[in-house]
This record gives structure tokens, sequence and C-alpha cells, in this order.
């Protein structure tokens, strides 16, 4: 087996055709295109050592980060909320952080963090969950969205309105 793969590896390349005369037309020289690849970089060949060890092995799959959501492939999915409740961060931080523990259409269940300051929710509220973990909690792989369902957003929010879910303040008429 080694011999032939060492034959395969060394053997000169094979050679072109000679250009060759047609009959139909006198002088006429015909000659096979070279097949060319359109990429900027040359293919690398193995070598000996990953041919003889099995050649080169693909990467593996990544997981999804929200394999809940990942399985229905939808963005966001309805929940009811079994537990409210507080978490403490992991080691550099410190302080309470809320989750909720819900239960999605799907039937799977979960934990997700609570985000912004204060919250409406309790046990049997209706919420939407989206993906995104929570980088100090240990588990917790989804967020909630405010503003939507029973959840609702905060109030007097000035920046990053968008991701607490409360509308644009109105200006105060002087008059």
């Amino acid at each position: 087996m080694v011999g032939s793969i060492l034959r395969n590896l060394f053997s000169p390349p094979t050679r072109r055709l000679a250009p060759t005369i047609t009959s139909a037309l006198p002088r006429t020289i015909v000659n096979p295109s070279p097949q060319r690849s359109f990429s900027t970089t040359s293919p690398v060949s193995a070598t000996l050592n990953q041919v003889l060890r099995g050649c080169r092995k693909g990467k593996k799959a990544r997981h999804a980060t929200s394999p809940a959501l990942a399985a229905s492939q939808s963005p966001a999915m309805k929940g009811v909320c079994l537990r409210v409740g507080v978490v403490r961060p992991k080691k550099p931080n410190s302080g309470e952080r809320k989750i909720a523990r819900v239960k999605l259409s799907s039937g799977t269940h979960i934990s997700a963090y609570i985000p912004g300051e204060g919250h409406n929710i309790q046990q049997h509220s209706v919420v939407l969950v989206r993906g995104g973990r929570s980088q100090d909690c240990p588990g917790v792989r989804y967020h909630l969205v405010r503003g939507a369902m029973d959840l609702g957003g905060i109030a007097n929010r000035v920046s990053s309105r968008s991701k607490y879910g409360s509308k644009k303040p109105k200006k105060a008429t002087v008059g």
C-alpha cells in the first residue's frame, strides 16, 4: 500500500497532447484548452506523513449557543414562567441577577435572564424568549424580551431603549 501511495505522489505529471491539425481547414492548429482554477491561492497537496496518517480530517460542527431555539429554527419563542428567582453571578462579579425558569411552547424547560432594572413578571406570566446567554450566570443561555407579552418595558429609559422596550419620551411643551 505504501508503495502505491509513494508511486502516486512522486510520479511525473501526465503530458499534454501535441497540437493536432484538422482536415476541415487547411493548416488550422487546435489546442485543447487547459483547465484553469480561479482561486487566489494554489491548492496545497498533502505531505507524505499526512497521507500515511490518513490525510486531513474536517472540523467538527459547532454546537448551538441557544439549543432550544435552534431546534425549531426560530429567533424567539413564547413560554410560561414557572418560577422567578435570583442567582449570584460567577467569581469576579457580585450582585443579584434576576432569572426566570420558563416552559417554552415546544415543551422544554429553560432558565432565562431578565434584563434591566426591575420587572413585573411572576409565576404563570407569558413571556417571549430570545437567544443570548448571560455571561456571569452559569447555565443561563436565554434572555427575555422586554416590552413583549406580559413582561413590561422599563419606564423612563433614555439610552438603548429598543433593548428594554420603552417608547421615546414625549417632549415637554412650554406654553
